[in-house]
Parts: structure tokens; C-alpha cells; sequence
């Protein structure tokens, strides 16, 4: 059915005032994120024009300027007056909340900020052009200096074709940089292409002439096989798809022999971070009807009781997609991290358990191959808690749990957990240093030997049979895996502390992959961080006054100060090269270190890429880091 989508449409909620004083507030930063939030807030405008049956290609351009064009074959912005008197697109672009997401009439399902993006992004630029094909004809206006109308509404041509083309540039008085990452886009772009089944999305960057181009026929069933790229499958992605209450659901899911469960969801193609009632009800019915299956054909008994939710999404990929109508569409929060509205969950639920049933009925062998894993995952599960409990209740068990941590942690004496940070520090040696130059009250130290265990394919019970990880586990007190609670942590921080070199960063990469994949929530509530030791400190004047640089562009910056004046340098290649006050002064001391928050921005590319870099397969990380990594035999310590 096609849509009403006119110059009555849209409607003027307030103006532009505060978005160049505030930006924060509409784009969340001015670095890099916010940088290519600019561009997610036009592309978003386009995408919504795809979701509702309005043109198949989409075109994103990075320019040798610094500029970008998102280019649509949609239906065009709107060209006539609008009722406020100025034409209708000059509203759409210089006033906040104007836009065709208000009215039911013009957008049956979006995803879009309801008209803040296309805004935002003109106040924030220096220049914004608008190119619009509409009605027979090519209309061009363009604004400057943060949304000042410089060229007026005008048609400039006629053509056949509909769609609208941005282009703007970031202003860089208000943007830390304004260099556009052309991978950063691509992998946003190749998401948006997995959800709109058939849609063609370009990315194009004038200056290395770099051009991908993302379409896929079959949508998110592929994006599920694009996650579980390099795993060992079970079988072959099922698709479950269907309508409830005027609610479109599609459902893509693949087993592998992994441990992990990676569930991602969308609404309206925008992605729920948060998860919200549809991943409730899809998880509710997931556990459901393996269960029902399970006992009903007598692989579970009765008296075994029932598999646990964890247990039939060990190894479970899923990808949920929902199309939802605006008038009862509910977010949680002004993120739209979250889904609220309540008929998701009854919806999903009833779309799964109807067709997940059938699948089970006619794939006997597939469904014995999931549930013979669930219950491994069962016992396992089982055998844990049984452990841990054995440890937390024995005499036994806790002088043996006593006895790990004292062997290595220098405890915190303070009570105040939240305040309380715990050091993981690379090597014996450091370790001794940071024990005993440090603020015994709030900060611990634990000294690691050597490199962890790479975690991407490990169990629970292997961490377990894992000295270093378990005391790790010991120390933070809050569990593991789906029994970790970062409520129950013994500590507020958990910092990693390595050598500036190779092993160091392969130290820290480790590290975050157990935490990732065995304690998310400590880094999805900003509890986990790497310290940044300095590299260098210099002596300078007849006193030899020390001070100390953390990079090699500060270093420069610093030796361009001191000209020809005279100058002691040393480089650290290792924690355990400075005095204990040094490194506490330096790398620990609240009032002077620099720590690096570690967070979780994407799920689903945090999980592949982690499977590329540290999985068995050399070839796929060969290629990421040649691609994304720069490489240099330049030393600047002996310059």
C-alpha cells in the first residue's frame, strides 16, 4: 500500500538552538563515535525510505575534501511550502524535530530519530547540500556555518529519478577529527545490508579508491552464517518467520560446538543493544520447546529435571529481527537500546514455538545433535556449582581457595568495594614493586607469570583447571561465566597492567578475551581498564628534574620545547625497569595515571573479531591486521 508522504507530513516540534553549544547531547561525543554518528544519522533517513518499500540502492561516498554524500533511490524529500511558510525541505534540515516520522501517513514502520538526524548533522557542519530528486525535477539548496540557508530551495534541473542525495561536512572547531574511517562505515553498512534482504549498499572512498558493495539475497540467515565464519556448525541456519498482532518477526539461529552464545536483535533495523521484551520472549520459547521435545521423546526423564535457559543457548548464534508499527512502538531509554513494548515478547514467542516446533519434528537428527550438547551443558553447569559450592562451604575448599590467593594477592584492606581497584600486573617482578609502593587501602595487586590462557574456545571447566585464570576468578569474588554477578565484585576497577611492548599488548588481548567471553558485564558496566605506563621519562636542569612522557608524539612535542637545551632520556621497556614510586606515581596514582576504559560498542563485531584474531585460522587474522594495522621500523627512542 502506498504511503501519503507530502509536504504535510511534517511537523515542527521546536528549533535548532542548542545542538552546536551541546553536541553531546544529540550525537553523544565529539570523537570518533560522534564523528560517524553523523553519518548513521543520514543513512538512517535513507534506510527507513528501504524499510518501507521505497528504492533498493543506497550509496555512502567519503570524499578527498573530507566530505560525505549518502545518496538514495527513495521517493525524495518533499520540495512545496510547508505550512510554517519556508519550503519543506529547508524545515526538514534546519529545524530540530521536523520530520515525516510524526505522522503515520508517511513512514509505517522507522527507525530514525524522528527527525533530529538530519538537523543535528547540518548544525554540526560546515557546509550541508541537499540534492533532491522529486516530481520530475532536481532541487539543490545548501546551508553553511552550522545550518544558515546560503543557497535557497531551487530546481535546477528535470530528471525521471526520485531519491535524495546529502552532503555535508564535519566541522572540525567542534570534532576532535574529521577523518572518516572507510572501514568503520563499511562494517556498519555490510549490518544495515544483512537486515534489508535485496537492499544494495556502496561504499565509496574517493581518495584510495576503495569500493565495497554489500546486497544480500537471503538477509539476516546470511548474517548469521557471516558471525559463525571459521566455527564448526551443527547444521544449517534455521529460519523462523512470521506475523502476530500486526508485528513482522524473523528469527535467524545456527548451533556450534562453541561455548558461547552470541544473540544479537534489531528493531525497525535498529540494533537493541540492551536486548527488551523480544529477546525475552524468543529465549522463553527457546527453552520451551527444547524442553518439551526433550522429555516428550525421552531424552530427558523427569526426574532429571529440566534444561536450563543457558544450557540450550551454549553455542547458539541468533540474529532477531522485528518490524514493529510507530503507534505501538516502546524504547526504553533515549538511546533505543532496549525494546519495551510488550506485544514483542508474546509475538516472538508465539512465532518461535510455532515453527521451531515443526523443525524439531522433521530434523530429528539436528535435534538430537543441539540437545546432546544442552546436556553436556547441563552437567557441566552442574558440576560447577556443585564445585564452587564444594569450595565456598568446605573448610577445605576455602583454605585451598585461601591459599591460591595468598600465594599471589596483596588484598585491599578497605570494605568500600566499589572504590577498591584490583591490578593485574605482568611479571613477578613489577608485581613486587606495585606490592609494595601502592595505596594499600583501596588498591590490590595480582602478578601474572607469563601469558594466559587464550579463552576464545575454553569451558568453564577450563578455566577451572587454570591456575592463573582462577585465581583471577578468586580474586574478583563475583563468579563466572552465567553465574558472574559484577554486583558481587570485590572490586570497582579491574585494571590491566603490562609491559608497553608486543607481549604486553598480546598480555592485555588475552585478558579481554576472558573477561569478554567469561565476565562480560564487567566490561559492559565500565569496570574493566588498561593502564597506560609512560615510555619515557626525561631529565632535565642542574637539579635533574624528572618528568615523564607517555608517547612518542609527546615525546617530539616535548624535545621541540627543550630545543638545544640539555637532557637525560630513558626509555622503559618494561614495568619492572622503575622504582616502586615511580610506577605508582606514573601508572597507578589516581592523580597522574591514564587509564584506558575497555568497552563493548558492538557485540556482534566484538565476537568476530575476536574469533579472527585469536581463533586456530592464520589466513583471516593475516588479513585484518594487514589491512587494519600499520606497520613501522622506525624507533623514536634513538632519534
Amino acid at each position: 500500500m502506498a504511503l501519503k508522504y507530502d509536504d504535510s507530513s511534517i511537523k515542527i516540534l521546536e528549533g535548532l538552538e542548542a545542538v552546536r553549544k551541546r553536541p553531546g547531547m544529540y550525537i553523544g561525543s565529539t570523537d570518533k563515535r560522534g564523528l560517524h554518528h553523523l553519518v548513521w544519522e543520514i543513512v538512517d533517513n535513507s534506510i527507513d525510505e528501504a524499510i518501507n518499500g521505497f528504492g533498493d540502492y543506497i550509496k555512502i561516498t567519503l570524499w578527498k575534501d573530507g566530505s560525505v554524500s549518502v545518496e538514495d533511490h527513495g521517493r525524495g524529500m518533499p520540495v512545496g511550502m510547508h505550512s510554517s511558510g519556508k519550503p519543506t525541505p529547508e524545515v526538514i534540515l534546519t529545524v530540530l524535530h521536523a520530520g515525516g516520522k510524526f505522522e503515520t501517513s508517511g513512514y509505517k514502520v522507522s527507525g530514525g530519530l524522528h527527525g533530529v538526524g538530519s538537523s543535528v548533522v547540518n548544525a554540526l557542519s560546515k557546509y550541508l547540500e541537499a540534492t533532491i530528486c522529486r516530481d520530475g525535477g532536481i532541487y539543490y539548496m545548501k546551508c553553511e556555518n552550522g545550518g544558515k540557508v546560503t543557497v535557497p530551495l531551487k530546481k535546477i534541473g528535470k530528471t525521471n529519478k526520485t531519491g535524495t542525495t546529502i552532503r555535508f561536512m564535519p566541522d572540525d572547531t567542534i570534532f576532535q577529527s574529521t577523518n572518516f574511517s572507510y572501514t568503520t562505515i563499511c562494517e556498519r553498512m555490510q549490518e544495515s545490508a544483512f537486515l534489508l534482504k535485496g537492499i544494495t549498499i556502496e561504499v565509496y572512498d574517493e581518495e584510495t579508491g576503495r569500493d565495497s558493495s554489500f546486497c544480500y539475497k537471503r538477509g539476516i540467515d546470511e548474517f548469521v552464517e557471516y558471525l559463525n565464519e571459521g566455527k564448526n556448525v551443527l547444521h544449517k541456519v534455521l529460519n523462523l518467520s512470521g506475523t502476530r498482532d500486526g508485528i513482522e518477526v524473523e528469527v535467524a539461529m545456527q548451533y556450534t560446538d562453541t561455548y558461547n552464545e552470541n544473540i544479537i536483535s534489531f528493531v525497525n533495523d535498529v540494533k537493541t543493544v540492551d536486548g527488551g521484551s523480544h529477546e525475552v520472549g524468543f529465549k522463553t520459547a527457546l527453552t520451551r520447546v527444547f524442553n518439551d521435545y526433550a522429555k516428550s521423546h525421552g531424552i530427558i526423564k523427569e526426574k532429571d529435571g529440566s534444561l536450563d535457559g543457558s544450557d540450550v543457548r551454549e553455542g547458539l548464534t541468533a540474529v532477531i529481527a522485528l518490524k514493529i508499527p510507530e503507534n505501538i512502538l516502546q524504547f526504553e531509554g533515549q538511546t533505543k537500546g532496549k525494546l519495551g513494548t510488550p506485544a514483542a515478547r508474546t509475538a516472538v514467542d508465539a512465532v518461535v514455538s510455532e515453527k521451531l516446533k515443526i523443525f524439531l519434528e522433521e530434523n530429528k537428527s539436528v535435534a538430537t545433535d543441539i540437545l546432546n550438547k544442552s546436556l553436556k551443558s547441563k552437567v557441566a553447569r552442574e558440576a560447577a556449582r556443585k564445585a564452587r559450592e564444594a569450595a565456598r562451604n568446605s573448610s577445605k575448599g576455602k583454605n585451598n581457595k585461601e591459599r591460591i590467593l595468598s600465594e599471589k594477592l596483596a588484598k585491599a584492606t578497605g570494605r568500600d568495594y566499589a572504590h577498591n581497584e584490583l591490578f593485574l600486573v605482568e611479571g613477578d617482578s613489577a608485581g613486587g614493586s606495585a606490592k609494595s609502593y601502592r595505596d594499600r587501602e583501596h588498591q590490590a595487586i595480582l602478578p601474572l607469570r607469563g601469558k594466559v590462557l587464550n579463552t576464545e574456545k575454553a569451558s568453564e571447566k577450563d578455566i577451572e583447571n587454570n591456575a592463573e585464570l582462577r585465581q583471577i576468578e578468586y580474586a574478583i569474588g563475583a563468579g563466572i561465566g552465567d553465574s558472574f554477578d559484577y554486583k558481587e565484585s570485590n572490586y570497582g576497577k579491574v585494571i590491566i597492567m603490562t609491559d608497553a611492548d608486543v607481549d604486553g599488548s598480546h598480555i592485555q588481548i588475552l585478558l579481554i578475551t576472558f573477561f569478554y567471553k567469561f565476565m562480560r558485564p564487567l566490561i559492559e558496566h565500565g569496570m574493566l581498564y588498561i593502564a597506560t605506563p609512560p615510555l619515557y621519562s626525561i631529565e632535565t636542569g642542574k637539579k635533574g628534574e624528572k618528568e615523564y612522557i607517555a608517547t612518542n608524539e609527546d615525546l617530539e612535542k616535548r624535545r621541540k620545547e627543550l630545543g638545544d637545551k640539555p637532557y637525560k632520556l630513558q626509555r622503559f621497556k618494561g614495568l619492572g625497569e622503575m622504582d616502586a614510586d615511580e610506577l605508582y606515581d606514573t601508572t597507578m596514582s589516581p592523580k597522574n595515571r591514564r587509564l584506558i576504559r575497555v568497552t563493548l560498542e558492538d557485540a556482534s563485531l566484538a565476537e568476530k573479531r575476536i574469533h579472527v584474531l585469536m581463533g586456530d585460522e592464520v589466513a583471516p587474522r593475516k588479513a585484518w591486521i594487514n589491512e587494519n594495522v600499520d606497520f613501522t621500523l622506525e624507533d623514536n627512542f634513538r632519534k
